[in-house]
């Protein structure tokens, strides 16, 4: 789960990010956290990577909190957005960017850990899916919906349902967007287990008739977890 919290004040980002790490360590979550001193620096890094949930702070310098998540909220509809501010003056621009909830300064360590239960339970029943970058900015695509992924060269191919996506970006990038129904067969190949409808030693038959290529000694694994999952 990618956590993304932005604070102008540093203290303020150190006291949350120890609210979250001890969350996480509580309930077993996987978490990665990033901090981000302004809005402007959380929006250029969120072209790269989009994150799960959002830990915004309201009145900062320049673009204000309210101001990001309406940007945000435009690229990626399922973000959780959280407000952690001082001031209970935005509460209703909280709610027209679909605010999960807005938390008052000083946060209590039971509250937020309320919130984060909250924004992972509704993250884990959304359908989940992988932010591509097009000519219009990102472009969301249902895990489901991938077949498999290739890496060819400095590019990566998505073979999914509604065609196939080429794009400038590692293998290693994208796998790291995909949930657990998601296995790397080999070095070039990471396959949606749900798709798999056969095994032999040397590739794993898809539902739609293609064939990937398996490394030597992962016919096992692949099997086992189908298994696990399914």
């Amino acid at each position: 789960m990618l956590i993304f919290l932005c604070d102008d004040n540093a203290s303020e980002r150190a006291y949350i990010k120890s609210l979250v790490l001890g969350w996480a360590t509580r309930s077993g979550a996987e978490v990665c956290l990033r901090e981000y001193p302004s809005a402007e620096a959380l929006l250029f890094a969120y072209e790269d990577r989009a994150a799960d949930i959002l830990l915004l702070d309201i009145e900062m310098p320049g673009m204000n909190g309210v101001e990001l998540a309406r940007k945000l909220r435009e690229r990626q509809e399922m973000v959780q957005i959280v407000f952690i501010t001082g001031y209970p003056d935005f509460i209703a621009e909280g709610y027209e960017v679909e605010a999960l909830h807005y938390l008052l300064k000083p946060v209590t360590p039971e509250k937020l850990a309320e919130v984060l239960s909250r924004a992972a339970e509704k993250i884990s029943r959304a359908e989940k899916k992988i932010l591509l970058p097009s000519a219009g900015g990102k472009t969301a695509l249902p895990l489901k919906e991938i077949r498999y992924i290739e890496a060819m060269r400095q590019y990566s191919v998505i073979y999914a349902a509604s065609g196939e996506y080429r794009l400038k970006v590692p293998i290693s990038e994208l796998e790291a967007q995909l949930d657990s129904y998601f296995l790397r067969v080999q070095r070039s190949f990471i396959v949606n287990l749900r798709e798999v409808l056969r095994i032999n030693r040397t590739e794993v038959i898809l539902r739609s008739g293609e064939a990937v290529p398996i490394s030597r000694g992962m016919a096992d694994k692949v099997g086992k977890k189908i298994i696990e999952l399914f």
